[in-house]
């Protein structure tokens, strides 16, 4: 049978639901300083559940977010604790790094519209901090394809796999956030040749769609969902909270892993979860994919 890579779930969700603490526009970051030890644990549980793939908590950690809290300086230790954490749960288990590289700005807002050459210096300074220390690139729902310019350049060259993974409209797998059909994105997909193509932070129901089209982007290609009810107007505001968005109650681990065995018998050979979808989740999935004789790398 197909080779499946298996991804996480959720980390800086499941790490802010883990603190109990107050949710901040730092996101998970806060996490890092306060309750650093709690990322490896997040990390380790995936790994014991099946997941092969652990995604930094880096998602969020960008300077352009820091300044607004004047934590600008931290960046680079909050790098290191971050992947410091996921070699502790990778030593414990066995497993790939994978760098994650967030928005700039905001996650779902393609209007800020980063300048691609700015964007490029920007992910070039993450990708120098952790290029040593990671398996593979992981760039994290890009809503337009402005913003998965950026992002590509900034990791050209860098020696390692690269993954671009887009989100879509949550009703209509077709298009970026921003409005742009998927296939706009093909042009950079062929210029700039990431490893592999995947959707990610978007509803489960709008992904079918999109991997009608990935195929024709000649990548291996994937999904990862979020859980979320849905993108709320609140969340689209300047330094907003993750309690502005709603988690879903029909998106349990069997429900979820439904709709990943569908994206499974479309070809897909990357998979797991996104916000909101937890280690119970991975763990299903893992075991669903194992009864049917794929072998998880």
């Amino acid at each position: 049978m197909t080779d499946i890579i298996l991804l996480d779930g959720s980390i800086g969700q499941e790490l802010v639901k883990r603190s109990g603490d107050r949710a901040t526009p730092l996101w998970s970051t806060r996490v890092m300083i306060d309750h650093p030890d709690l990322v490896g644990e997040v990390h380790g549980d995936y790994f014991r559940r099946g997941a092969t793939v652990a995604t930094t908590n880096t998602y969020a950690v960008h300077r352009s977010r820091l300044m607004r809290v004047g934590m600008e300086d931290q960046m680079p230790a909050l790098i290191d604790t971050a992947l410091t954490q996921a070699e502790r749960a990778r030593a414990e288990t066995g497993g790939r790094i994978a760098g994650a590289l967030g928005p700039l700005l905001a996650s779902y807002r393609p209007d800020l519209n980063p300048d691609p050459a700015d964007a490029a210096d920007k992910f070039a300074e993450l990708v120098a901090m952790m290029d040593s220390r990671v398996d593979l690139f992981l760039i994290e729902t890009v809503s337009s394809v402005q913003e998965a310019e950026g992002a590509l350049r900034g990791t050209t060259g860098c020696g390692k796999p690269v993954w671009l993974a887009l989100s879509v409209q949550d009703d209509d797998g077709n298009l970026l956030r921003s409005g742009e059909p998927l296939t706009d994105v093909a042009p950079l997909v062929e210029e700039f040749s990431p490893d592999a193509v995947l959707i990610n932070c978007s509803r489960p129901e709008a992904i079918p769609a999109a991997l009608e089209i990935l195929p024709d982007m000649n990548r291996p290609y994937g999904a990862y969902a979020n859980g979320f009810t849905y993108i709320s107007d609140g969340f689209l505001e300047d330094a907003p909270t993750v309690d502005a968005l709603e988690q879903r109650h029909d998106l349990g681990p069997s429900a979820y892993a439904d709709q990943v065995m569908r994206w499974v018998d479309q070809g897909a050979t990357i998979v797991g979860g996104c916000c909101e979808i937890g280690p119970d989740h991975i763990e299903e999935l893992a075991n669903r994919l194992r009864a049917v004789g794929y072998n998880i790398v």
